[in-house]
């Protein structure tokens, strides 16, 4: 899908309203760029920095561009205004050097909550793309869960995951699995483990720019699973537009006692929050004092050993939309939302 000229036209008015009378502002993370340019592809290597920089100024934007990815954003992903200002920069120099060189201005550091409320509310376009990512990395879940099973190796499910993922145009950014013998990790990168009769399968994808954040599980049925889900309810119900983050993280810190979990239970894995264009936008804590907005991307991850939650929501004022679904997985009714629950083997 490419760039749309009248969104960069409200995200122009956006940072003018962050920059004010000041100096150009410096983009050079993935998130800021990726939103900004409308979810251009900023990256060759997912572990390297953006190939490009952009300083924002009152006078229009330039564009710094390494000189050996130049020719191909122009051709592909940049707007034609864009492409007439790109500054080709000698691959030996970093794009963000080459921009922060040009004269004074503004990192993203000194604006960082800032930038954050500048891009949490998604235009009609973004929704769009991020729906239809939510909805097919929730297919690719449910067609890889068709074909595992107790002897399939966490390897093998992650390799099917990340062909999945990639086959539909989305980056595999984060892919775990945890057989029945590491459930209790909270990150479980693959191992040659098999799957044995319970297994948890998390993805983070990236396509656009945007990222969806979904959590499955496969096999038997947990002792908590419905537990966890209450906990989830309540991260849920306190995100509603004119909330803030940190009331919203303290509502749902304190169900897990409520739900019967220990009461510090939430203190063994962060509990995710915002998200969007980057995984957690920002990961919320009891610091965090973000506003939460309408059209606003969220991914709240409670767990506890051997239990966990996660999908992509979008919230409005009229509630909370669950973006990563797919109605062949299976699903109960809960807090007014269908939840995924453990798919079977076979």
């Amino acid at each position: 899908m490419p760039p749309r000229a009248a969104d960069r036209l409200i995200k122009q008015e956006r940072l003018s309203a962050v920059r004010g009378d000041g100096p150009p502002l410096l983009l050079t993370s993935h998130e800021a760029l990726a939103w900004y340019l409308d979810g251009v592809r900023t990256h060759v290597s997912l572990a390297g920095p953006p190939v490009l920089a952009i300083r924002a100024d009152a006078d229009g934007d330039t564009v710094f561009v390494a000189a050996n990815e130049a020719d191909r954003l122009i051709a592909e992903e940049l707007l034609p205004a864009d492409a007439a200002r790109v500054v080709r920069v000698p691959w030996q120099t970093p794009p963000a050097v080459a921009a922060a060189e040009a004269g004074p201005a503004v990192p993203e550091a000194g604006i960082a909550a800032r930038l954050r409320a500048a891009r949490a509310s998604l235009l009609p376009a973004e929704t769009g793309r991020y729906r239809a990512l939510g909805r097919e990395t929730a297919e690719a879940l449910t067609d890889v869960a068709a074909f595992l099973g107790p002897a399939t190796t966490e390897r093998e499910a992650a390799a099917a995951l990340a062909g999945a993922l990639v086959a539909r145009g989305i980056d595999a950014l984060v892919i775990l699995v945890a057989g029945s013998g590491r459930l209790a990790r909270r990150h479980p990168l693959p191992t040659t483990d098999p799957l044995g009769a319970r297994a948890m399968l998390v993805v983070c994808g990236r396509r656009h720019g945007l990222i969806a954040n979904a959590t499955r599980w496969v096999g038997d049925a947990g002792a908590d699973d419905e537990r966890i889900l209450g906990v989830e309810a309540a991260f849920l119900g306190a995100t509603r537009p004119g909330a803030r983050l940190d009331e919203a993280f303290a509502t749902g810190c304190a169900a897990y006692g409520a739900a019967g979990f220990d009461v510090a239970e939430w203190q063994n894995h962060h509990q995710g929050g915002p998200t969007g264009y980057a995984g957690r936008d920002p990961r919320a804590t009891a610091e965090t004092v973000d506003a939460v907005v309408s059209n606003h991307a969220f991914a709240w991850n409670p767990s506890a050993p051997g239990a966990k939650v996660e999908d992509t929501v979008l919230v409005t004022g009229d509630g909370v939309e669950v973006l990563t679904q797919d109605p062949r997985w299976p699903t109960v009714e809960h807090a007014g939302l269908r939840r995924p629950i453990a798919r079977p083997f076979g």
